[in-house]
């Protein structure tokens, strides 16, 4: 494949943009090479400026579920944008997208649009500490809830591509009320509750996806959510990347737990900045302007973003490809394992809904500790091989994969060869 003019312009971006990106995990930091420039997508595929065409498992980290560009979801925004981009008023949208979300959502009475995940868990967060009238939150090691001073620690996904423990720029005070616990380790929570009285909440992605795909085990979501309400607090989903991936709905509810407050994003503005939380009206009555917890937006509740995410969910309701997605990853996994057998590499993969992930390693991963365990050389390596051979990942071990419904079963065939080329290349290092 020629690169050619994603390096150039790579180069040229250099001048006016930080890394000549505008995300740290776009980069390429931990897979080396340039960054590749994209041009246009459509359905499963994705293709960068050299033309050179890829089926797509970044889609967008998410948001893409139907595939990129689907036709009703073009009419559906085409038709917004006829009307106007934006008005720092309510439209009617906004009610209609409210009661898809909140509908999917057993316990959620009120919603509240903001324009990013990373928003949704900051208001999240806020509302937690407003309804419990407490300071502290809980959060697990390698669970990432967006760039705001408060979580920005211990974090996965670009922090751990990059190496970076936290960042430069948050002051000690701003992470002073945060705990660090370990992901299915509810005895590390225990520890928490035990040596403080103040803690407003802990908040959980209930499917890790910013460490690679990391499922909770056994009981470990319902007794965390017991754990929060013995002590007088409240249990967060953040499910900016989860929603709607794994059903029509959250994860949380496929494993058994309803939390108090629940974060979004991603699928639910079909691919425009958005972003969501909610809760029952007991909680989200405290948001101004019922209440005294105070946020606002000029962009929230977009229109072209609301009409994305109404004719989305509207057609995945539909479709209700959720069978599908199962049957896709179960795929996946027996084609990576069974190639990496082959070729004699150390491969553990993880999967929930219509997210993947392959681990590098020997040995299970169920946390953070377990998934930086592996290899992330061997990760490059596969990456860009399966970039030569026509398959776009995110360039990050400790990124998951993301399937949309326009997958088609060439798609797959073309994976699997890429993949067992990629697998014999590892073998080769």
């Amino acid at each position: 494949m020629n690169f050619k003019k994603s390096e150039k312009l790579y180069k040229k971006g250099l001048k006016n943009l930080v890394g000549a990106v505008n995300s740290p995990v776009r980069a390429f930091a931990s897979v080396g090479g340039n960054p590749l420039f994209i041009k246009k997508a459509k359905g499963s595929k994705i293709i960068d400026v050299d033309g050179n065409e890829y089926v797509d498992f970044v889609l967008s980290y998410g948001p893409m579920i139907l595939g990129h560009r689907h036709k009703k979801v073009q009419k559906a925004v085409t038709k917004a944008l006829k009307n106007g981009y934006s008005f720092g008023a309510s439209t009617e949208n906004e009610i209609k997208l409210a009661k898809i979300v909140c509908d999917a959502f057993p316990g959620m009475d009120k919603v509240r649009f903001v324009n990013s995940g990373t928003e949704a868990v900051l208001s999240g967060i806020r509302l937690a500490r407003a309804f419990t009238g407490k300071d502290k939150i809980i959060k697990f090691s390698g669970c990432y809830h967006g760039h705001q001073d408060a979580l920005l620690v211990a974090a996965g996904s670009g922090l751990a591509t990059l190496s970076l423990p936290g960042s430069k720029g948050v002051p000690e005070g701003a992470v002073k009320n945060t705990l660090i616990a370990n992901y299915n380790d509810i005895e590390s929570v225990k520890a928490h509750f035990d040596k403080h009285n103040d803690i407003a909440g802990v908040i959980i992605e209930p499917v890790g996806g910013n460490m690679g795909v990391v499922v909770p085990q056994n009981d470990f979501l319902k007794e965390l959510k017991e754990l929060a309400h013995k002590n007088g607090a409240v249990l967060i989903a953040d499910e900016v990347m989860t929603g709607f991936r794994s059903k029509f709905g959250g994860a949380q509810e496929l494993l058994g737990v309803e939390a108090d407050i629940t974060c979004l994003g991603k699928v639910i503005g079909g691919g425009f900045p958005v972003g969501a939380y909610g809760a029952r009206n007991e909680i989200m009555e405290n948001v101004a302007p019922l209440g005294g917890m105070y946020q606002a937006g000029t962009l929230s509740g977009n229109p072209i973003a609301m009409a994305g995410g109404i004719s989305t969910l509207t057609e995945l309701k539909k479709q209700n490809p959720y069978e599908q997605f199962e049957e896709t990853a179960s795929i996946l996994e027996v084609i990576l394992l069974e190639k990496a057998k082959k070729h004699g590499v150390d491969l553990v993969v993880n999967r929930f809904g219509s997210m993947i992930n392959p681990f590098f390693t020997k040995e299970a991963v169920n946390n953070f500790a377990d998934a930086q365990k592996s290899d992330t050389e061997k990760f490059a390596v596969f990456f860009w091989e399966m970039i030569k051979n026509g398959v776009f990942l995110p360039p990050s071990q400790f990124e998951a994969w993301f399937l949309s419904s326009a997958l088609t079963e060439k798609d797959i065939e073309k994976t699997s060869k890429a993949i067992g080329k990629a697998m014999e290349a590892v073998a080769k290092m």
